[in-house]
């Protein structure tokens, strides 16, 4: 079986079937054995496991995945790869390619027709451009993933494990750390990619909770409370949810202000100085405040 890590290998294939790199589809193909590894590690597969796999390329990671999980289902855009993949994903019955486009396919359909609706894991190398709309739609979905592996851009990765505080703190921050328990576990340089991007990588796991780390009344008025606090991240918590209309149209600074009061934050505070449970406390406070206006 050809070494997929090999560069020599890797190139011998893409001429054979006449493939050029399309920029605009973020395609690096992963190049090193020691950080194949590391992914398929931290993403602690079984012979009971399946896996979700976005964007294969030419299939160096599926065929791990292939050797170590009990199904393995990837989606591919590139239809120029799906040739490729028929080639050197050949003697791998328990994995199947979809053509398509992973932000446009249904994934609960997906769910239940190649995985029974079961619990699966997600494991990839994602393209760059496309990495948060991605793990959101996964997490807002609803869906009954396990666990997330992903290589990443280094600064979107330094994101989704921020603390209150920092400066990469933000909302993807926040709809992470809701939804699981995220921890970075390697940095990866350019040079391990082909052709290698601009930027440095890592490779982030995310364990699904069981339950979000707080109770939240509404999750939708959440998650907006949260996006206006990040809104102007120059500007305060006060001053970013005056103008968010939407959400608190109608409200005067002062009963803003004494909501933020009430729920024992300063309104002086930025966004990005709030934790989990204090979003909670605003949003959750704001939907009592209006029912009590009806």
């Amino acid at each position: 079986m050809d070494n997929l890590t090999s560069p020599r290998v890797v190139k011998s294939i893409l001429d054979k079937h006449g493939f050029h790199f399309t920029k605009s589809l973020g395609q690096n193909f992963l190049i090193d054995d020691n950080i194949l590894k590391k992914i398929v590690e931290a993403a602690n597969l079984s012979k009971d496991d399946r896996v979700l796999e976005i964007g294969p390329g030419i299939g160096t990671l599926t065929r791990e995945l292939g050797t170590l999980a009990h199904k393995v289902v990837a989606v591919e855009i590139d239809q120029r790869l799906i040739p490729i993949l028929k080639e050197t994903l050949a003697g791998f019955d328990n994995v199947s390619v979809i053509q398509g486009d992973i932000l446009k396919i249904d994934l609960v359909e997906l769910v239940h027709n190649s995985f029974d609706g079961k619990p699966f894991k997600v494991v990839a190398n994602l393209p760059y451009y496309i990495t948060t709309p991605i793990i959101m739609g996964i997490l807002e979905r609803g869906l009954p993933f396990e666990s997330i592996t992903v290589l990443i851009q280094k600064e979107v990765a330094q994101r989704m494990v921020a603390s209150p505080g920092s400066k990469e703190y933000g909302a993807l921050s926040v709809a992470v750390q809701y939804y699981t328990i995220p921890r970075s576990v390697a940095k990866v340089p350019a040079s391990v990619f082909m052709p290698p991007p601009k930027v440095d990588s890592m490779i982030v796991t995310m364990e699904r909770r069981k339950e979000p780390p707080v109770f939240v009344e509404d999750r939708k008025l959440f998650f907006d409370v949260v996006h206006a606090s990040f809104a102007k991240r120059r500007k305060t918590l006060l001053n970013n949810l005056i103008s968010a209309k939407e959400i608190l149209e109608g409200w005067t600074r002062q009963e803003i202000e004494e909501l933020l009061w009430e729920c024992g934050i300063d309104p002086q505070r930025r966004g990005e100085t709030l934790n989990v449970e204090e979003f909670a406390s605003i949003s959750n406070s704001i939907l009592y405040k209006k029912k009590s206006k009806l």
